[in-house]
């Protein structure tokens, strides 16, 4: 293992769990100072799956070069490269096996002094597992769900309210147009912070979010007292991990190769179904899905990405290990990572979003607001 008492030269980089814009900032925010430091860089491929199967890119300066507005990730990422629950295949299927010690062997064959992890929750606790193992580790916090408690804000989360914004503001046009009622399914697990930001700005009538559970009437009431008021047309942003009070998350299958089995989805298409029969009114849904996902990073996003990956190669040239940097108000500082994984950032009742959005009139489907 690499003695902590030895210079840094040698920096590896990858990017976990989902994609999202703004990785490909970070990446050459990590790359071009360490570049100017003297440092080689090393691209891991495909997330944790690269690091346990060892494949590899040497990143140069022309790698880098041009990619900050690109979406995406030039290293290629994975959801399903988790080293403590790998999926193996066998003659009679499938099985789950622990494969760190392979990606330890390849940390260590690579000969890197610090490892900059990029990525979420999932992303972070895998880290701090491999730190646990002895692997020098910098997290860089990325989720669009924004439900990393010890980061203010985490990169992608800005883009991906604008594609939810932008997507509420054409939908609004065609419901006006056919008095109808529209319902979006915005992501957002567990944190409703998607559906939240990008419903107060594109102007939602109704947002529903897994941290406020739901009741039907009120949905029903809400759209229909709009309707009698002579506004014809309805506008519901709801997160695929909104419920009604008493009720489960709609799961659309379960994959058993992921360290989070669970994959959402159709929480919009219930909400329409039910309007409709129980109101009367016309209605239809739309699954944002990936899109909220793809694309370019907005301005906001390709700056914090910036700070992020220059203040990541601060952190592993002052050899701070085990350490995520995270924006406080308006400097980036750093936490360590086993507390940045503690707990979600979840939406409270009484965060001054919600209590904006229910002043200018927003439901939230419930009476208890």
């Amino acid at each position: 293992m690499n003695a902590r008492n030895r210079s840094v030269k040698r920096i590896g980089v990858l990017t976990g769990g989902g994609d999202c814009p703004g990785l490909n900032a970070v990446i050459r925010g990590v790359a071009k100072p360490a570049h100017d430091y003297g440092l080689s860089v090393l691209g891991i491929l495909d997330g944790f799956e690269g690091l346990v199967t060892g494949r590899g890119m040497e990143l140069y300066n022309r790698d880098v070069s041009g990619i900050l507005a690109s979406g995406g990730t030039i290293l290629g990422s994975s959801n399903k490269g988790d080293p403590f629950h790998w999926p193996e295949g066998t003659n009679g299927g499938t099985i789950i096996v622990d494969k760190s010690k392979d990606a330890l062997r390849n940390y260590e064959a690579w000969d890197l002094d610090v490892l900059i992890a990029i990525g979420g929750d999932g992303t972070m606790s895998i880290a701090n597992r491999l730190s646990q193992m002895g692997m020098n580790i910098v997290g860089v916090p990325k989720t669009i769900d924004n439900d990393l408690q010890a980061t203010d804000q985490t990169f992608g989360h800005d883009s991906a309210v604008f594609v939810v914004s932008e997507a509420l503001d054409r939908l609004h046009t065609t419901a006006s147009s056919h008095h109808r009622v529209m319902v979006i399914e915005a992501m957002g697990r567990y944190a409703g912070w998607i559906a939240l930001n990008g419903g107060i700005a594109g102007g939602a009538d109704i947002i529903l979010i897994p941290e406020i559970p739901f009741e039907w009437e009120v949905i029903y009431n809400h759209v229909l007292k709009r309707n009698m008021m002579g506004k014809k047309f309805s506008i519901v942003c709801a997160a695929e991990g909104a419920k009604p009070k008493g009720g489960e998350m709609i799961v659309k299958k379960i994959d058993e190769k992921r360290t989070d089995p669970i994959t959402l989805g159709g929480i919009a298409e219930l909400v329409a179904s039910n309007i409709h029969e129980n109101t009367g009114l016309e209605t239809r849904y739309t699954v944002l899905g990936h899109l909220q996902r793809g694309g370019s990073p907005t301005p906001f996003d390709r700056i914090l990405s910036t700070k992020f990956g220059t203040s990541a190669i601060e952190l592993a040239i002052k050899k701070k290990f085990g350490r995520m940097v995270a924006l406080k108000g308006t400097e980036i500082k750093s936490v360590k990572i086993e507390e940045a994984i503690a707990r979600q950032k979840l939406v409270q009742p009484n965060d001054q979003a919600v209590k904006a959005a229910s002043a200018v009139g927003v439901s939230f489907g419930t009476k208890d607001l």
